[in-house]
């Protein structure tokens, strides 16, 4: 593990960096401040190792600012040491972020074995974190984690010069898939899907059935086109061997841009009314989202509307 180590005492610092001989980075700080400056700007420091007496704040402050700065992909595993090793400090340690709670100087086994523990909270989190966020059948991203990611990327965009651009793909004739060929070939076409040629760094997801989502940083509309059309061919050229005979593959696909101040939903639903834009063109086609196109819903609202006006 990469450990942040707060702590004033040189011996103490000298004492915990041990731990390097057990195969953990040790990070040492004597000032509280550049400690959580640096958690912060380093996502791969997974634990923090604080003292309880420090200079500008104390160590219960220091565990509750750690404590915001995790989340749910990045676990931060806080151990608090303290020269009062009573009921007290323990309970306001643990009340204030600590995850762990140790002596000071500490036990150099002891302190082992408490990270020791750590390592094995920590892959729990990382495996359960897997299982929440990734679908089964592909290995791709699920809804949930697509969109947890994709909000971020949505927070990273900075008007006006940012630019992010997002592609939803729907296999074509997929129920006749399943209806001639069984579900298991359906999961096979899904995987041989999942296996198209995405491109490196999209944010990729099964949406849910066979739907999927990309998401590009830094791409526009038309770049975002491109991307899609290529993989529309690419996938075309890739027959499905069902055991009954090839099959091809193809996909209708629809692109829409995000404008400042979009929320993933807003950029996904452009790219879900030019995929059925696409759907109603004939299928195995791209389409990008223009300003006067409406979305499925709204198709749906007016249609309903032209009904009753009849």
């Amino acid at each position: 593990m990469r450990l942040a180590l707060v702590d004033p005492s040189r011996t103490t610092r000298l004492i915990v960096s041990r731990l390097e001989a057990r195969g953990h980075e040790v990070v040492p700080f004597a000032d509280e401040r550049e400690a959580l400056a640096s958690i912060k700007a380093d996502p791969c420091i997974e634990a923090l190792i604080t003292s309880a007496e420090l200079k500008h704040m104390s160590g219960v402050e220091l565990c509750w600012e750690t404590r915001l700065l995790a989340t749910c992909r990045r676990p931060i595993y806080v151990l608090m040491m303290s020269s009062q090793y009573d009921q007290r400090s323990l309970i306001e340690a643990l009340d204030s972020g600590a995850d762990d709670f140790i002596g000071k100087p500490p036990l150099a086994e002891e302190l082992f074995a408490r990270l020791r523990a750590a390592e094995r909270i920590a892959s729990m989190q990382r495996e359960l974190l897997r299982l929440a966020t990734t679908d089964p059948l592909t290995g791709l991203c699920n809804r949930r984690g697509f969109f947890e990611q994709a909000t971020e990327a949505c927070a990273r965009v900075v008007p006006p010069d940012g630019s992010l651009s997002a592609i939803i793909l729907d296999i074509d004739n997929f129920k006749q898939i399943n209806d001639s060929y069984g579900h298991e070939t359906g999961d096979e076409a899904i995987c041989a899907c999942a296996r198209a040629a995405f491109p490196q760094g999209a944010l990729v997801g099964r949406l849910g059935g066979d739907e999927f989502a990309l998401l590009l940083e830094q791409q526009t509309l038309s770049q975002a086109v491109e991307v899609a059309e290529d993989l529309r061919l690419r996938l075309a050229e890739r027959p499905l061997d069902t055991g009954k005979g090839r099959i091809s593959l193809t996909w209708s696909v629809g692109v829409g841009e995000g404008r400042p101040g979009d929320t993933v939903d807003q950029i996904l639903a452009r790219a879900d009314a030019a995929l059925y834009d696409a759907k109603l063109k004939g299928r195995n086609r791209v389409i990008g989202a223009h300003a006067g196109m409406l979305t499925r819903s709204a198709v749906a609202t007016d249609g309903i509307a032209r009904a009753f006006a009849v």
